[in-house]
């Protein structure tokens, strides 16, 4: 499962929106855009129980060219699977960081209050008691791992931290020794 920010453009926000949904088939490997976060969240959440493949999605087999690769035209965060669906009304919204070191998961309430924490989730459903029977375990706070072989270059120059920075350009030495 991964999240994916678009194709790399300069932008001098402080924080990247996700806007891309993937899954990887299970029996070929294709990735396969999903047309909805919801229809992902639902894909991620019984990723373990129920993998995903091909035909799950409509008009579509193994034999279909992949539906966008896996490269760096744009930077990649790899989600970690069975994470629960949002409930109905919140919004789960990952952001990636400007700096690319990671991505910040947070929630966006029924009535429009951003929660950013497990913390901050317990005292919004105790002061809105409307929503006293969603569990609290029905909202993770996990994000997706940033895949820094597509984190751009010129990020890499700046700096993610220089212990991301000398991780990434050890892979990367070791992988062009190996080919």
């Amino acid at each position: 499962m991964a999240a994916a920010r678009p194709p790399k453009t300069p932008m001098k926000a402080g924080r990247l929106p996700v806007g891309l949904f993937a899954a990887q088939c299970e029996e070929c490997f294709k990735w396969r855009l999903i047309s909805t976060q919801e229809e992902y969240e639902d894909i991620r959440s019984k990723m373990i129980e129920e993998p995903f493949t091909c035909h799950r999605k409509t008009e579509t087999s193994c034999n279909d060219p992949p539906d966008i690769d896996y490269d760096t035209t744009r930077t990649w965060g790899i989600d970690k699977p069975n994470i629960p669906k949002t409930p109905e009304g919140f919004t789960r919204r990952l952001v990636l960081r400007k700096n690319f070191s990671k991505f910040d998961a947070y929630y966006v309430t029924p009535t429009g209050k951003t929660v950013r924490s497990s913390t901050e989730m317990l005292a919004f459903v105790e002061a809105n008691p409307q929503y006293k029977d969603i569990p609290l375990s029905s909202f993770s706070f996990a994000v997706p791992k940033v895949m820094e072989e597509t984190v751009p270059e010129s990020i890499l120059k700046e700096g993610l931290n220089s212990s991301s920075v000398k991780r990434y350009k050890k892979t990367k030495n070791e992988s062009a020794h190996t080919d």
